[in-house]
């Protein structure tokens, strides 16, 4: 399951999931998040915080993330990965070839650190 919150005043979306990632969680992201980026024009931030990262639960929640990410990385300005997982590093230098959003790894306790890193890039 995909715990998804969004911090209004800081436009930023949080993403905690808790077991392996789905095509549900997936569309329930997206109907958290879109109707904030349609009334707010994009979101500041995106932080994904969990302690080391759960994996897709199938090849079609693999490709809901894909996709997902492919129809917002326009919308969110910077996205914190928040998790002691050594996939974070590797996703930091990956993603900023493939999407327009800043990429920043954090320790899984560094949760403020990520989010004070958010709000200071979102006058750039």
């Amino acid at each position: 399951m995909l715990n998804i919150e969004i911090d209004v005043p800081n436009a930023i979306a949080m993403l905690s999931p808790d077991s392996s990632l789905s095509e549900a969680d997936f569309k329930k992201a997206t109907k958290v998040i879109d109707p904030f980026i349609e009334q707010h024009g994009k979101l500041n931030g995106l932080i994904i915080s969990v302690e080391s990262f759960p994996g897709w639960d199938s090849f079609g929640g693999l490709l809901s993330h894909l996709t997902f990410v492919k129809n917002h990385h326009k919308e969110i300005k910077n996205i914190a990965l928040v998790t002691d997982s050594s996939l974070s590093s590797i996703a930091e230098d990956i993603a900023s070839h493939f999407i327009s959003a800043k990429v920043k790894a954090f320790k899984y306790h560094e949760l403020d650190l990520a989010k004070t890193w958010i709000i200071s890039n979102t006058d750039e």
